[in-house]
């Protein structure tokens, strides 16, 4: 299914008239804080989140998995439907592949697919936390870590073969998160475990393209509880300055212990340099995988402060970062799950924006604590949507994303394309 330019233009006509008034509204009320809004949507504009080839289909739990219907049942499915959202918000122009999930077979026809939807290939990311079918060796007790040499040759060169793929798409970065650890005390050598992850990792390091960079993510548990070997930002860090200049600390919101400062911790990497982007979730309780904002938006927009604030300090623009949303659809239609996701980012993203720094950082050097609550929370409370609908619009993307989803019936059109009893690839 492809969603033609005249029906988005169609959608927005008929909204134009309120989103103007709301959007001249914003507009006054910024200009009296000295804010330019044209500058704030020209940055929502240029930001792009890639969507995860895995986040396609409904997600699950170890309980059980309730597939929607019209679910892509292939990659080329999975790049038409990234190709509809970022139709539909222009905010969504690259996909992440994730392997042996969603293996390239034919590079070419494949590029060429995504090209005619306007999408390019982020990040490839590897698996070594599952067992694959025909796999020689398991991973059930570790991948690069391993206390066999063999099967940690094995797992690198499953990563060396994703590069090779991500190479014939024009992916510039690999991304690996590990699940290694233990369960019990007494099972790993904790130094072994790191040495050998390192030696791993170093493998896998020697063989990126001279234009490629590293990403090591890190979760402080699951699967194993007990430890794990990239357990937080402070390991990842370390593995990254040992391996060199092109690895970075990718984070992810989800892979933190209850109630961790992530916005310090993004702070310190972007000090150092070394935060290579983000996987964008929400949770309750862990790993929850739910739309972006959903739970803790407070927390999203403080991330966002100190994204901001990092990307103004190195002069760097948000394309030189990754962004990427990491969900799981349990109970929603994934692709307006995604939609929801990348709409909240843009938001926390625009309201970061509203900060003002100078006095900010004022009442910071008077120790005003009052003051600097109120200048966080006044950016927090503006109601930016009609900044992030324009930089869509402006885009050539929809007014209402989600409300031209439902009114073009897509669901049921990629039912009836698809079938009702498909099945994700992947997951």
């Amino acid at each position: 299914m492809r969603i033609e330019q005249y029906q988005i233009d169609e959608h927005n006509d008929s909204l134009l008239a309120k989103h103007d008034n709301q959007l001249a509204y914003t507009k006054n009320i910024l200009a009296e804080e000295g804010i330019n809004a044209g500058e704030v949507v020209k940055a929502l504009s240029d930001f792009q989140v890639a969507i995860p080839s895995w986040a396609l289909g409904t997600g699950g739990t170890r309980f059980g998995r309730f597939s929607g219907v019209g679910e892509p049942r292939s990659l080329e499915e999975k790049i038409e439907d990234v190709g509809l959202l970022h139709t539909l918000n222009r905010s969504s122009g690259s996909i992440s592949l994730h392997i042996p999930w969603d293996i390239p077979e034919r590079a070419q026809s494949i590029m060429d697919l995504a090209s005619s939807v306007n999408l390019k290939f982020d990040a490839v990311n590897s698996n070594t936390f599952q067992d694959q079918k025909n796999q020689e060796l398991s991973y059930k007790f570790g991948s690069l870590s391993h206390v066999d040499p063999k099967v940690r040759k094995q797992a690198v060169e499953h990563n060396i073969e994703v590069i090779r793929y991500g190479k014939e798409l024009g992916s510039k970065a690999l991304s690996i998160w590990l699940s290694d650890g233990s369960t019990f005390p007494g099972q790993s050598n904790f130094v072994q475990s790191f040495q050998n992850t390192l030696e791993s990792l170093q493998e896998i390091y020697t063989a990126l393209p001279d234009d490629w960079k590293v990403y090591v993510e890190y979760k402080a548990y699951e699967p194993n509880f007990y430890s794990t070997v990239i357990q937080d930002w402070g390991s990842s860090l370390l593995f990254c300055q040992k391996l060199g200049p092109k690895a970075d600390v990718l984070v992810d919101l989800g892979h933190h212990l209850p109630n961790a400062n992530i916005e310090q911790i993004v702070a310190t990497l972007m000090m150092e340099g070394r935060l290579a982007g983000f996987h964008f979730n929400d949770s309750k309780y862990g790993d929850d995988d739910l739309t972006v904002g959903s739970i803790r938006p407070y927390q999203l927009f403080l991330i966002f402060v100190e994204l901001v604030a990092g990307m103004q300090r190195a002069n760097r623009a948000a394309d030189t970062y990754a962004w990427m949303i990491d969900a799981s659809h349990n109970v929603k239609d994934p692709l307006e799950d995604l939609l929801q996701s990348v709409e909240a980012i843009l938001i926390a993203q625009a309201q970061a924006l509203l900060v003002d720094r100078s006095k900010l950082e004022q009442a910071r050097m008077e120790n005003d604590v009052v003051l600097a609550q109120q200048i966080l929370q006044n950016a927090f409370r503006t109601d930016v949507r009609p900044l992030v609908r324009e930089s869509m619009r402006q885009n050539g993307g929809a007014l209402d994303p989600i409300g031209l989803f439902r009114n073009l019936n897509v669901r049921n059109e990629l039912m009836n394309e698809r079938g009702k009893l498909t099945v994700a690839t992947g997951l």
